[in-house]
C-alpha cells in the first residue's frame, strides 16, 4: 500500500504523541513563514516553486494585506493552482521576473534540492529582497540516510514513486542536492550578501514507514542517530541591511 500524506499524517500524529513537542518540517517551515511575516504591516511574499498551492493556502490568515507572487517552471501546475487569484509566472528560482528590493519574504518548499546552480539562486534571491528582508526554505538534509537512500535509488526511481507514494513521477523534479547541508547553506548566503540566522534539522520517522514494521524500526533508528543527520533542514536567511 503506497504511503500516502493521509497515512504519513496520521503516523506523524501518532509520533507527536510519543514525543511531545515534536513537529514535522512543514510545521515548523509554517511557523517560520509567519514569524517572517509578522514584522510587516503589508507584506509581499514570493513563493518560489509555488506549484498547485502549498503553504500558501495555510497562509490566509498571517496578513490581512498579504500581498502574494507565485513562480514555477511547471505551466501545468500553475494552471492547476487551488488559488486561481494568486498572481503567478512560469520561471525558474535563477531568473525571477520581479524588481530589485521589492520582497519582504521569499519562501521555498521543496526547492533548493533540485536546483542546477544554488549560487545563482540565491543571488537571485538577494536581489529581489528588500533591506532585512526574510529567505525561508525547507529541504531534504543531504546528511540524512533517507537522502543517501534516495539517491542510491535513483535509477528506479520512476517505477518507485508511483508505488511507494501514490504520485506520478512526473510530479517530481531531478534532486541534485547542491544546497543541502548547514555549511553550504551558510555559505551560500554569505556570498549572496544574506546570512543563515536560524536552522533547524527535523527528524521524521515517518518519512519511510510503508507499515507498522518500518514505523517502529525507524524510531528506533531515529533515536540512535545523531541529530545532524535528520531528514529535513528548516532554515531563515536574512538580507544584510537596516
Amino acid at each position: 500500500m503506497p504511503l500516502t500524506l493521509d497515512r504519513q499524517n496520521a503516523y506523524r500524529d501518532r509520533y507527536r504523541a510519543l514525543r511531545p513537542g515534536w513537529q514535522p518540517a512543514t510545521a515548523v517551515y509554517e511557523a517560520r513563514v509567519r514569524a517572517a511575516l509578522a514584522g510587516y504591516a503589508s507584506p509581499t511574499l514570493l513563493d518560489l516553486g509555488c506549484g498547485r498551492g502549498g503553504a500558501l493556502e495555510q497562509l490566509a490568515d498571517a496578513s490581512r494585506d498579504l500581498r502574494p507572487f507565485g513562480v514555477d517552471p511547471d505551466f501545468a501546475s500553475l494552471a492547476e493552482h487551488r488559488l486561481p487569484d494568486l498572481p503567478r509566472a512560469v520561471a525558474t528560482a535563477d531568473a525571477l521576473p520581479v524588481r530589485a528590493a521589492t520582497a519582504d519574504v521569499v519562501i521555498a518548499a521543496w526547492v533548493l534540492e533540485h536546483l542546477p546552480d544554488p549560487a545563482r539562486t540565491f543571488a537571485e534571491v538577494a536581489r529581489v529582497l528588500r533591506p532585512a528582508g526574510a529567505f525561508v526554505f525547507v529541504t531534504p538534509n543531504r546528511r540524512s540516510p533517507v537522502v543517501l537512500l534516495n539517491r542510491l535509488l535513483r535509477p528506479l526511481q520512476s517505477r518507485l514513486v508511483p508505488r511507494l507514494y501514490g504520485r506520478a513521477e512526473a510530479d517530481t523534479f531531478p534532486v541534485l542536492y547542491r544546497a543541502n547541508t548547514g555549511p553550504r547553506l551558510e555559505a551560500l548566503a554569505a556570498a549572496a550578501g544574506m546570512r543563515l540566522a536560524t536552522l533547524t534539522i527535523v527528524e521524521d520517522p515517518t518519512y519511510l514507514a510503508f507499515n507498522e514494521a518500518l514505523f517502529w524500526l525507524n524510531r528506533q533508528i531515529a533515536r540512535r542517530l545523531p541529530e545532524s543527520t535528520g531528514v529535513h533542514l528548516v532554515g531563515v536567511c536574512r538580507k544584510e541591511g537596516a
